[in-house]
């Protein structure tokens, strides 16, 4: 991810949170595998931020993701026009039941269309549903289910969803793009995060020079 940002970094120490400030204006944080620590080293860096005078407008949650076939194949860029819980709810004897179902929560957050049309021109992205697991999807059973549930659904990842559950409290936008990783299809300022992959910088610095725009439109 780092290689979209050539210039050096300055490393910034945050409680249990390794961020880079880099000589563009952008920060990057490693926020960890999963939603809910994605979740926990995001709402320290906003919080950081907010604290400090200096509240971020826009949080990118970018890397890989698993793809699902025929519509995101490997080697693709998705990036999200919703970014929906996949298994957040309870299961039951007639199915699977999404947490709103139960009467409480939010399962799907919806990225401004401004910014999702922007990284898309910018870096040829298919905009869609990328979901949040917890779990990888392995099986073409399981990739059927999901898609069975989610028919928009282009690719899935593990902590797109944390960054939209604190956009009410910071006001910061949220975007989720994706690059479907080899191996990994799901078969039949600004925060930037994400593991190492086999091209996790592919588009991105036309994507953050238009999301620049953007905040700036």
């Amino acid at each position: 991810m780092a290689r979209a940002f050539p210039q050096a970094g300055e490393e910034v120490r945050l409680p249990g949170v390794r961020l880079v400030r880099t000589g563009a204006g952008y920060d990057l944080l490693a926020a960890g595998v999963g939603p809910a620590l994605a979740a926990a080293s995001t709402a320290t860096a906003l919080t950081a931020a907010a604290l400090d005078g200096s509240p971020y407008d826009v949080v990118v949650s970018a890397g890989i993701g698993g793809g699902f076939q025929p519509g995101a194949p490997v080697g693709s860029l998705v990036v999200a026009d919703a970014i929906t819980v996949a298994d957040l709810g309870a299961e039951t004897a007639d199915g699977f039941l999404p947490v709103t179902e139960l009467g409480f929560g939010t399962v799907t957050h919806r990225p401004p269309i401004s910014l999702v049309r922007g990284v898309s021109e910018a870096t040829g992205a298919r905009p869609g549903t990328v979901l949040t697991v917890s779990t990888v999807t392995g099986t073409a059973a399981r990739a059927a289910e999901l898609r069975a549930r989610h028919p928009q659904a282009l690719a899935e990842g593990m902590e797109g969803s944390a960054w939209p559950r604190r956009q009410p409290r910071t006001g910061a936008r949220a975007g989720d793009p994706r690059g479907v990783q080899p191996g990994r299809p799901a078969r039949p300022r600004r925060l930037a995060h994400r593991r190492r992959a086999r091209r996790p910088h592919r588009g991105l610095r036309e994507a953050r020079a238009r999301i620049g725009e953007l905040e700036h439109a």
